[in-house]
């Protein structure tokens, strides 16, 4: 006679760490939303480091020559040449590097044109001045365009988002530097409003798409469902209720729609189709001094492209960072010394 074992049942596989839990839950007790995105976000180093970086390149640019009502402190200006000084090489002198001094700017930091006789510091400042202007009126008229254009899809659908996806798709297919190029020339339009205005009004599509997305799937939560019970209008709805819900993928998306942004206006620059003569940008700064690497000047090259590297990974890192920040997925790894005090905490309290 054989004797059957005993069924044994098998533990289960899934391990939950209670230390890690319990830390995240005492980290975010209490908090609002808001206080919970600036706490991960000021705890994203890269984020954080890029902001301040950002930030300090907006006070230098402003500074330096002036802008608008802010006077400057700088000896030359972008616009008039420095008569028998030009040609003179790059002064700037940081931690010994270029000279003997821990830092030392001189006469011409970024050197000077020996041809057209204009310090590149000033020039430099000035084309940052008016790649910024492009960058954040681009964001602002491409998210506000691409809000509308989402919200009115995904909360209406039917024929409103059958049209306005049919248009969208039909933006997408334009070439963007190709069409403000043509923009440009049509109208003649070469300042930095105009470029911007024409790079946001064909850059707001991908948002568009975004927004639609989440529109389709909270206009289906009970909360909307309440809304309309409790009679609240359309236009009421969808800025009250639904458009606060997706603020997250908005301000992402602007931030990286930013970072683009500074390329674009940089390419179309070098092209000749943007912000021209007499004025500058960073892009016609690269596009004029392009010829000068091989002419002993690569500094009037070299720095107008540090600026556009630095600007474009600083709105990409911010980007990154409010990404994490937003997303209810990401928790924080703590540390064995974090883990520990939490459990110190919990052992006193359940003590008490």
């Amino acid at each position: 006679m054989t004797t059957v074992p005993p069924q044994v049942e098998p533990e289960s596989l899934e391990v939950v760490d209670s230390d890690e839990t319990n830390f995240e839950q005492q980290e975010v007790a209490g908090l609002s939303q808001a206080q919970i995105v600036r706490k991960r976000f000021v705890r994203h180093r890269a984020a954080m480091i890029s902001l301040v970086v950002l930030i300090l390149i907006v006070l230098l640019a402003a500074t330096s020559i002036g802008w608008g009502p802010i006077p400057g402190w700088w000896k030359w200006n972008y616009y008039t040449s420095v008569g028998s000084s030009s040609g003179e090489g790059a002064t700037l002198a940081v931690l010994g590097i270029g000279g003997p001094h821990l830092f030392h700017m001189g006469d011409f930091p970024f050197g000077a044109d020996g041809a057209l006789g204009y310090d590149n510091f000033a020039q430099v400042m000035r084309g940052t001045q008016q790649t910024l202007v492009v960058v954040f009126v681009m964001g602002l008229v491409s998210t506000t365009i691409g809000v509308v254009i989402g919200a009115l899809a995904g909360y209406y659908r039917g024929w409103a988002d059958s049209v306005t996806m049919r248009f969208t798709d039909l933006i997408i297919t334009l070439p963007i530097v190709l069409i403000t190029a043509v923009l440009g020339v049509v109208f003649n339009a070469r300042g930095v409003w105009s470029v911007a205005l024409a790079l946001g009004l064909l850059s707001w599509t991908q948002l568009g798409r975004l927004v639609r997305a989440e529109f389709l799937t909270l206009r289906e939560r009970e909360f909307v469902d309440a809304a309309r019970v409790a009679g609240a209008s359309d236009a009421r709805i969808i800025f009250k209720h639904i458009l606060p819900n997706t603020v997250n993928v908005i301000v992402v998306n602007a931030t990286l729609v930013m970072s683009g942004g500074i390329l674009l206006e940089a390419a179309l620059s070098y092209l000749g189709f943007g912000i021209q003569f007499p004025d500058v940008s960073l892009g016609s700064l690269i596009s004029q001094y392009q010829g000068r690497i091989l002419t002993g000047e690569p500094y009037l090259f070299l720095w107008p492209g540090v600026f556009i590297v630095m600007i474009a990974m600083c709105l990409n890192f911010i980007g990154d960072g409010l990404r994490d920040a937003f997303d209810p997925r990401q928790k924080r790894i703590p540390k064995a010394r974090d883990l520990r005090k939490s459990r110190e905490t919990a052992t006193a309290v359940a003590s008490k």
